[in-house]
């Protein structure tokens, strides 16, 4: 990537803007869900997976719930090609809530294929976290809980560095 991707004056998200948006989404997932005992979060490689992570954490020091974390990963250009791994393989998830998490959503194309993975069992529910909706869905997929919604064009993009340092955050390039 560019430096110029993670130049402060795209930032359009900083580390505090973005824990305080987890924060806020993890409220609402508990508020939601309130009677389930424990939740699947299950995030898309590679920014879905961290934010899933974060996620966690808040559910856990807001309700203390148990949380299982699972990770998706596929080919976001090429999803028919390549398989659809979850890891761990072995997740029960009969009946269970299972929030799939993703850092941005454009086209609704990336979790409209991880969905399918947790297709195949009779899951009780299945939710969708974004920090980034973008508002370019192709697919009839729609976040149930959103960090933020923004407004672009087709030709700007976002990228999201949810891992440690200066450049922690969301930037629109």
């Amino acid at each position: 990537m560019e430096d110029i991707t993670f130049d402060e004056k795209n930032r359009i998200l900083d580390r505090n803007q973005i824990m305080q948006k987890i924060k806020r989404m993890a409220y609402e997932l508990y508020e939601n869900n309130f009677e389930e005992k424990d939740f699947l979060l299950a995030g898309i490689q590679e920014n879905g997976y961290l934010l899933a992570q974060l996620l966690a954490t808040e559910l856990q020091n807001i309700a203390g719930v148990k949380i299982e974390l699972a990770s998706i990963t596929l080919n976001k250009i090429y999803p028919l090609e390549h398989p659809i791994l979850v890891e761990p393989a072995n997740i029960n998830l009969e009946q269970r809530v299972v929030i799939l998490v993703d850092d941005v959503l454009n086209t609704g194309k990336t979790l409209a294929y991880a969905m399918q993975a947790f297709l195949k069992t009779e899951v009780k529910k299945v939710e969708t976290v974004t920090l980034i909706n973008r508002h370019h869905t192709l697919y009839p997929i729609n976040a149930t809980y959103t960090g933020l919604s923004l407004s672009t064009t087709l030709q700007e993009h976002i990228r999201v560095v949810l891992t440690e340092g200066e450049r922690f955050g969301a930037y629109l390039i």
